[in-house]
């Protein structure tokens, strides 16, 4: 397989496509089951999705010849080794100038239908020019990488995301006429909907992470979703997370997120403040970076808990697993923030469950599908820390809850929430949608 590198080197020597009417044929693959899918993200690879990686690992594994289409160059900083092995798979974006003459020479390609894409995008964004503007922009991203992409010829085309990575997709299949679908998570389904109503309507196949968004997306955005959208969830790799729940004698309490209101760490800062006055005893580790980290270490500081609580940043999953080993409670006090972003079903609870260290969390979104309370875990009112101190401290006093609780929990995991099990639903469900496209 080449290189990345490679691969643009190859792109961008690629001569101009010939006209649409010498392209206009290409025909809808004939085959059923997918055996080379695209996959398109905001970014790749990006800390808090590493549910992608498995996801993408699970259909490899599976015999598909998987590549990863990058909307924007990936930040600085941590890379996981899981999602270092398939950096050979990206496709990463070029340099502006050499970004713009592609898309030209793709629109001249295809001139119809681009200019059929681009006027549905303009008319469902116009009212934003903020959107609107990211929209186009999105759009020629995608037909930045028309060559490279008909080279590979996916047979399926995937988004995580039915944002602007879906518009990306959408666009893409519109163009090569293949088959294509994306998964919608949180942000955008209670934020971002943007062209939502028409991704449903077009797409092969529509997936979220919960049932709760499916009956969310009925009732405020399209009927379509009831009958459309599939029940996917994110999942867990179970083999490499063992279930440990003996050993948890201290007292660390430990939270695994992005720094972001919607996580609920300022509840939670609150909470400890609370467990502190009384005399409790627990140090807390909060993994994760954001915006919200000058005002949670604020929080902190004002609390005087600067010797009980530790914001290290994002952390390798290797840290966080060794952390999950030693934690007699996870703690995402999950709340609906001020712009209405809220979490689907947070992978860290899945994770820190199939671990065997007990959870705590809030009746949010998709929460309940994976914690029944005082079964799976414990679950608080979100914004509340009275009750969530009262929940910390449950399991801080009592190992045999701990213990009945972390039990039932990784039951739950391995029967609903296993990543292996949910990607090969996913590489079923996009077999069918390819048979029902051909």
């Amino acid at each position: 397989m080449r290189s990345g590198a490679d691969m643009y080197v190859a792109a961008a020597s690629t001569p101009s496509m010939p006209p649409e009417a010498a392209c206009a044929d290409t025909p809808p693959h004939p085959r059923v089951a997918p055996r080379r899918v695209l996959y398109v993200v905001s970014r790749f690879p990006a800390w808090s999705e590493t549910f992608i990686v498995r996801e993408i690992r699970t259909l490899l594994e599976q015999g598909v010849d998987v590549r990863i289409l990058s909307l924007r160059s990936p930040s600085t900083g941590l890379v996981q080794a899981d999602a270092a092995a398939l950096l050979d798979r990206v496709r990463q974006p070029p340099s502006p100038p050499i970004l713009l003459g592609r898309a030209l020479r793709a629109w001249g390609a295809y001139p119809r239908r681009v200019s059929a894409a681009a006027f549905i995008v303009a008319a469902d964004s116009w009212r934003s020019p903020a959107v609107l503007m990211k929209s186009l922009a999105t759009l020629a991203d995608a037909l930045s990488q028309l060559a490279w992409l008909r080279r590979f010829d996916p047979d399926y085309i995937h988004a995580h995301w039915s944002t602007y990575p879906a518009t990306a997709a959408w666009l893409l299949a519109r163009v090569l006429r293949r088959p294509f679908g994306f998964t919608c998570h949180a942000h955008d389904v209670f934020v971002n909907r943007q062209l939502l109503p028409r991704k449903l309507a077009d797409a092969a196949l529509a997936v979220t992470v919960s049932q709760h968004n499916v009956d969310w997306l009925d009732h405020n955005v399209s009927p379509l979703a009831s009958r459309k959208l599939e029940v996917v969830h994110c999942g867990v790799d179970l083999a490499h997370l063992p279930w440990r729940p003996e050993g948890r004698a201290g007292s660390l309490i430990l939270g695994v997120g992005r720094l972001v209101p919607m996580k609920g760490f300022d509840t939670l800062i609150e909470a400890l403040a609370l467990l502190q006055a009384r005399g409790v005893g627990f140090r807390c580790l909060l993994v994760g970076e954001g915006p919200q980290r000058a005002a949670l270490q604020a929080s902190v500081l004002a609390h005087g808990l600067q010797d009980r609580i530790e914001l290290p940043g994002a952390l390798p999953q290797e840290q966080v697993r060794a952390a999950l080993d030693q934690a007699v409670a996870f703690a995402l006090p999950c709340q609906v923030a001020a712009d209405g972003s809220r979490d689907g079903i947070p992978v860290a609870l899945m994770e820190a469950m199939a671990a065997g260290c007990p959870v705590v969390s809030c009746p949010v979104s998709g929460v309940p599908e994976l914690i029944d309370d005082g079964q799976h875990g414990l679950l608080v009112p979100q914004r509340d820390p009275q009750a969530l101190a009262h929940a910390l401290q449950r399991l801080l006093d009592d190992a045999a809850l701990r213990h009945r609780l972390a039990s039932a929990a990784r039951l739950r995991i391995e029967r609903e929430f296993d990543a292996d099990k949910e990607a090969r639903k996913l590489h079923r469900l996009m077999a069918r949608a390819t048979a029902d496209a051909a």
